[in-house]
């Protein structure tokens, strides 16, 4: 399936603005306020959205970060770890050295302990030591009915890194650039997940991010031979998350497209109800977490498809 009910969130406990990651990452700002009501804040609106994707019958399992370990950006699991239907757990090299500290081990026992088979561990962090990076579900965006793998390459995705997932997992690689304008100079985009996400039947891309128009055409035509409807963005919508959606499972089986208010209230709207044609929107605000973590709502999701025990 390419859309799971059951996802992983961390409850952030240090959250601030991490200087490690903005180096890169233009979306982060810093916030005139002491990093404990900024913490507040971020955990606020993370137990807000928790409890909306809990309303709609979403499967959240919270997992608590450990203050101790001194990572602001634990609240983007998605970046360090994915977990796969064959029961194989993927572990990714982070750019920044303070987020390495956010692989943990319990954080898998805590879901065997929640009836998930964990059947291997397919472990990339040895990478770092080269000063290569592949940034998990940040950077790869998986088409996994079509077994085909989208990456926007940066200082966090390694092409050689990338291919080498997609022979181990099976995916065919469709690889480009995506970039923003930063001070007047494009320079490459963080996360693939900040200007596109993929849905099961449409796919939402800010397609002007990507200057190279063969790379262009070539990520068009993918998404077009396997039946998704393209739904753009501009970079300005992107710029408010526009991009950094997931498509979830809640109860009885309906789907929902999840996103920020920021990311909504950007929509114009035919393009809401072009995506209302597939299913329906739900959205919290996330402003603290996005002006300062610099990601969004679908950073915020680790997404579990790992078979039952």
């Amino acid at each position: 399936m390419q859309i799971t009910n059951t996802i992983l969130m961390i409850r952030p406990v240090a959250f601030r603005m991490n200087e490690q990651t903005a180096v890169n990452n233009y979306f982060q700002e810093d916030l005139d306020i002491n990093n404990a009501t900024i913490n507040k804040k971020a955990q606020s609106e993370f137990d807000n959205f928790v409890e909306a994707l809990r309303a709609k019958g979403v499967h959240i399992i919270v997992i608590d970060d450990i203050k101790e370990n001194d990572t602001p950006d634990s609240i983007f699991p998605n970046n360090w770890v994915s977990f796969h239907s064959s029961g194989t757990v993927a572990i990714y090299p982070m750019f920044a050295e303070n987020r390495r500290q956010e692989r943990r081990q319990d954080i898998f026992d805590t879901l065997e302990s929640n009836g998930f088979l964990i059947n291997d561990i397919m472990d990339y962090t040895s990478a770092e030591e080269e000063g290569i990076f592949l940034e998990g579900t940040g950077s790869i965006l998986k088409d996994r009915v079509h077994q085909k793998a989208y990456c926007a390459l940066s200082e966090r995705a390694h092409e050689e890194l990338f291919i080498e997932f997609c022979e181990d997992f099976d995916c065919f690689p469709v690889i480009f650039t995506a970039n923003q304008t930063v001070d007047g100079i494009r320079k490459p985009i963080y996360h693939t997940n900040v200007m596109m996400a993929m849905a099961e039947t449409f796919a939402i891309i800010c397609l002007d991010t990507i200057d190279d128009k063969k790379e262009r055409k070539n990520v068009v035509n993918h998404l077009k031979k396997d039946g998704k409807e393209i739904i753009p963005i501009s970079e300005s919508q992107m710029h408010s998350f526009a991009g950094n959606m997931l498509q979830v499972i809640g109860a009885d089986d309906k789907r929902y497209m999840v996103m920020s208010t920021a990311a909504y209230n950007s929509l114009q709207k035919d393009q809401i109800a072009k995506i209302e044609k597939h299913c329906a929107i739900l959205h919290s605000p996330l402003n603290t977490i996005e002006t300062c973590g610099g990601g969004s709502a679908r950073c915020m999701m680790a997404e579990v498809f790992l078979p039952k025990s």
